[in-house]
């Protein structure tokens, strides 16, 4: 029963990983989640019994729009089943192809979930649309599998040093549009820099003593903006 259920979350783990992880990564996790299927004998059963019948190519005509006459090229639209078996079904094999190489990803990202023309918002959008509702309703189906608590504290904790060193990032490239003096603004580089280092390392001594350094900066040179309270906000709840 322990090693079902070890196996089970190995599948939560790899959907929660491809939702949260880096574009660059997809092909990688993708590999690891349709594994962590492969060997769990519950998953197996399930995606058995979701996917006979199914029919595949029917539902990309259905589900992936190509793009009209007249609109930008390549672009069309995406959308997903209604019926939970069936969305799993398709999800399942899309993920089969990609993982294949039938199915090229980075093309279809840029076909179907086009975002600014950008690899990592168009991902953002689809693991959002497509793999966020295709792992929720797998974990419907087993609803006793839970996470253990220090993993899921582990996993809360590093997606919020993942966001706020996204926000330090947005910060430097603010302070350094302000008309601020020379010396100014090589302070706030270096600071923003320690803290962006300290962040990737996990130093949670050194990530204080230099936002307390950053809040006087902020005082001082009346540069306080919404990004920079964000960060604050953020590193109040590590």
């Amino acid at each position: 029963m322990q090693e079902n259920s070890a196996k089970m979350q190995r599948f939560f783990t790899a959907c929660d990983e491809l939702i949260t992880g880096k574009f660059i990564l997809a092909d990688t996790k993708i590999g690891e989640l349709l594994r962590a299927i492969a060997t769990c004998e519950d998953l197996r059963g399930l995606f058995a019994a979701v996917t006979n019948g199914f029919d595949y190519p029917a539902a990309k005509k259905a589900y992936l729009k190509q793009p009209e006459q007249g609109s930008r090229p390549g672009r069309g639209e995406a959308y997903l089943p209604a019926e939970r078996s069936e969305l799993l079904a398709f999800v399942f094999c899309l993920l089969v192809e990609f993982d294949s190489g039938t199915m090229r990803f980075n093309d279809f990202l840029l076909r179907y979930f086009y975002e600014d023309g950008s690899y990592t918002a168009s991902y953002s959008l689809f693991v959002d649309r497509v793999i966020r509702p295709f792992r929720d309703i797998v974990r419907e189906c087993y609803p006793d599998v839970r996470e253990s608590a220090p993993l899921a504290r582990r996993k809360q904790e590093e997606n919020r040093l993942e966001k706020l060193a996204e926000k330090i990032s947005l910060e430097r490239t603010r302070i350094a549009s302000l008309s601020l003096g020379k010396e100014d603004c090589a302070a706030a580089e270096m600071i923003l820099g320690e803290l962006y280092a300290a962040v990737g390392r996990g130093d949670y001594t050194e990530l204080k003593a230099l936002l307390c350094g950053y809040l006087y900066f902020l005082q001082v040179t009346d540069a306080s903006g919404e990004n920079s309270n964000e960060i604050f906000r953020l590193a109040g709840e590590l």
